[in-house]
């Protein structure tokens, strides 16, 4: 059963820099789609960017040209490196992986970040 894990959170000013990380155990063989969302209390859990097995990347509006989503297959690891960021940006960045066979995957446990003004 893979399982996904989560690293790279803290606490950063406005306007620093974060870098997450999400490993997969297990294999993860097959045409899937890595994401992060983010989650912030009263809120829906909201897409931040995805990234496909063969490279494609999606962002949300809010997070283009800051956030950069990258995968290392080798390693079964993906990464959300963070630019520029707001207080707005503050929630519990969460990772997940999905398979296109069966449209469904795990989710990790999430990793805090906050962003003060």
């Amino acid at each position: 059963q893979v399982q996904l894990v989560e690293s790279g959170g803290g606490l950063v000013q406005a306007g620093g820099s974060l870098k997450l990380s999400c490993a997969a155990s297990g294999s993860i063989r097959g045409s899937n789609t890595m994401a992060w969302y983010r989650q912030t209390p009263g809120k829906q859990r909201e897409l931040v960017a995805s990234i496909t097995s063969s490279g494609s990347t999606n962002y949300a509006d809010s997070v283009k040209g800051r956030f950069t989503i990258s995968r290392e297959n080798a390693k079964n690891t993906i990464y959300l490196q963070m630019n520029n960021l707001k207080p707005e940006d503050t929630a519990v960045y969460v990772c997940n992986l999905k398979w296109w066979i069966t449209s469904s995957g795990p989710w990790g446990q999430g990793t805090q970040v906050t962003v003060s003004s």
